[in-house]
């Protein structure tokens, strides 16, 4: 199951097999299925035919390909995009049909871009030299690089909702919406808890969780990886997580059920025992309706939906 746009540990993952496969390699072309993919005319992408590939590196959700001469080509991959590998002579698995984007043929194998749905986002930007990519570069701390003083302070610059905080790339690089989530249900902290109001205890039980989450995640997708030889599925529904896309079935840590908060194609999924004290945040859609008559406990929740 697709729905979420690859995070942190995604894109981590996709860099270190991209770099084993393609560094001292040469482009030899590309085939653009959408004329959409491609942001830019100048240079063209073919100034990067025959060139090696010296490089290959995460920037928060972006990755980064550098080239000799001082080219760089940055994707986006979006909500839906995913990348699939073949070795000479060999055809990707679910790299064909409607869902094909763009192909890049190696000397090395053949790197295909899929992006499912009717609307193509994923986006290359073919551009010269590293100033032209830090252009890119929406200004996020990276999370490993930092210390706790650090965190707490980049946190605590604006009064924003901790999952906005942790999702928004101006403050922190790399997070989104699923493992925020994740973040969010180690560290014991409600969703909607604005950023100013932490202690200095939640702040690092909070700096704590996201180092431990995104470490653990990153590592089990290195370990999917290299027993299938690539990282095939990129989805923010695993069945191991705790809280993301979990609405309805037990927490892992108390046994109550995971909720969830709806806002247009987004949600959050937290547990109202360990995160919220209890008390359910309100859903906007249902609270549209309920008003003041919004349930101040889970039972009262339940009740509502009708034990849903």
């Amino acid at each position: 199951m697709l729905g979420s746009m690859p995070e942190l540990p995604d894109v981590t993952v996709y860099v270190e097999l991209l770099q084993r496969k393609l560094i001292g390699h040469r482009l030899q072309g590309i085939k653009l299925r959408s004329v959409s993919l491609l942001s830019t005319f100048d240079p063209p992408h073919s100034a990067a035919y025959g060139k090696r590939v010296i490089g290959v590196q995460r920037q928060g959700k972006r990755i980064v390909f550098a080239f000799e001469d001082d080219l760089f080509f940055v994707l986006h991959l979006m909500r839906l995009g995913r990348l699939r590998w073949a070795d000479p002579d060999k055809k990707a698995k679910n790299a064909a049909g409607k869902v094909l984007h763009a192909v890049f043929t190696f000397d090395s194998g053949t790197l295909y871009l899929v992006e499912m749905g009717a609307k193509k986002r994923a986006s290359l930007h073919v551009v010269r030299g590293a100033e032209a990519v830090a252009e890119h570069d929406r200004g996020g701390l990276e999370l490993f690089e930092i210390d706790l003083e650090t965190f707490g302070e980049r946190l605590r610059r604006k009064n924003h909702t901790l999952k906005r905080a942790l999702t928004d790339p101006r403050i922190f690089s790399g997070v989104g919406n699923a493992y925020s989530d994740e973040i969010l249900h180690a560290a014991k902290l409600s969703p909607i808890k604005l950023s100013q109001k932490l202690d200095d205890d939640e702040v690092e039980r909070l700096y704590q969780a996201t180092l431990r989450t995104l470490a653990v995640w990153t590592d089990r997708l290195r370990v999917e990886a290299d027993a299938k030889g690539w990282l095939e599925k990129v989805t923010a529904f695993r069945p191991e997580m705790a809280a993301h896309g979990k609405r309805g079935e037990p927490c892992p840590v108390c046994g109550a059920k995971i909720q969830r908060i709806k806002y247009a194609d987004r949600e959050t999924n937290y547990c109202a025992v360990c995160q919220t004290g209890g008390r359910p945040l309100a859903d906007r859609a249902l609270s549209r309706f309920l008003g003041k008559d919004w349930p101040k406990t889970l039972e009262e929740l339940e009740e509502r939906r009708g034990g849903a």
